[in-house]
């Protein structure tokens, strides 16, 4: 049996999800945008700028006042918060002291002092050039988070993970929508390799950037193929597939296929070996380089499904799925 990798909580605070940093107190040394960049923070040893030593990453200049700063990120979705990562890789003796994080549910974009915060988690004292990772304390849903560091310095990146919280009430059941969109509540729920790529990516919104923003698997050196399973936004039935290797030349799968079902997720760790029994919703079809592949006519008819199981034959990269359909009331 394959080693499975849980990827079943997404970065609520990635930009490409419309999260935004959108106040803090200070970033006199590294601007507040840079906190939830996508990319991995580098270090670059002999790069300076007007303020001083360039940094991947928000930091705030030196605090005398005995205060602390802070940093408001409005997130992509509103939604359910499992964990936060406090990233100060590269940040040694400007790390800051402790941290703690904070949300609210808001509608507007910067939240006025009448928000009603929450501490979701206690103050924490963190650790330079490593991820801190600390547990969200509640289960409601937000739309921002604020990241209180103590009393000033640098964090090089924040990621939210967590779930989107949909509201379903008034959708439309005539309506066509991707079902597995990272944006309609989608997600990643495991996955056998994720060497060069994020089985998360082929869900999120968009044509892929590179062949970096697709999900790819290393070179299969053993009979098998590789997985990745996803749930569905909603639960519903698929009248449209498309399967886009756009990138991958070199690199895309020979074939795929695709199973789905009904079931809700249970234990993770048995997930791969009942996925293998799940109902067929695509038989195998080839795939070619660098192209869109629609599929219709060949979606095996199906009860309405909320997981599915993409399998690539038997290794390779593909930037996006997309599966068109409705919901079920």
């Amino acid at each position: 049996m394959s080693n499975i990798i849980n990827t079943k909580w997404i970065d609520l605070a990635q930009p490409r999800l419309g999260a935004q940093v959108v106040f803090a107190t200070d970033d006199f040394f590294a601007p507040k945008e840079r906190l939830i960049l996508s990319q991995e923070p580098v270090f670059i040893p002999d790069k300076y700028d007007d303020h001083g030593k360039w940094m991947d990453g928000w930091e705030s200049r030196r605090r005398r006042d005995g205060g602390y700063d802070y940093c408001i990120i409005r997130l992509g979705h509103r939604g359910q918060i499992n964990s936060i990562d406090i990233d100060t890789r590269h940040f040694t003796g400007n790390f800051p002291s402790s941290a703690s994080i904070d949300a609210c549910q808001c509608d507007d974009i910067i939240p006025g002092t009448d928000a009603s915060w929450i501490q979701i988690t206690p103050q924490k004292e963190l650790q330079g050039n490593r991820h801190n990772i600390v547990t969200a304390q509640s289960d409601q849903a937000f739309t921002h988070v604020r990241l209180n560091i103590f009393p000033d310095g640098g964090v090089a990146r924040l990621r939210v993970y967590g779930q989107i919280d949909m509201d379903w009430s008034s959708a439309n059941p005539a309506e066509t929508i991707d079902l597995v969109a990272l944006e309609n509540g989608g997600r990643p729920i495991a996955a056998n390799d994720e060497h060069f790529g994020r089985l998360e990516n082929i869900i999120a919104p968009g044509r892929a950037t590179n062949m970096g923003d697709g999900w790819e698997t290393r070179r299969r050196r053993e009979p098998g193929n590789d997985w990745g399973i996803i749930e569905l936004g909603h639960i519903g039935s698929v009248q449209k597939i498309l399967i886009d290797t756009q990138h991958f030349k070199g690199n895309y799968p020979d074939s795929c296929s695709l199973q789905a079902s009904s079931d809700t997720i249970t234990q993770i760790e048995d997930i791969e070996t009942h996925s293998l029994s799940w109902p067929t919703l695509l038989p195998e079809q080839k795939l070619s380089m660098d192209q869109e592949h629609i599929f219709e006519s060949e979606i095996i008819s199906h009860d309405p499904i909320r997981l599915i199981r993409i399998n690539i034959l038997p290794d390779g990269g593909i930037a996006r799925l997309r599966l068109y359909g409705f919901i079920k009331p």
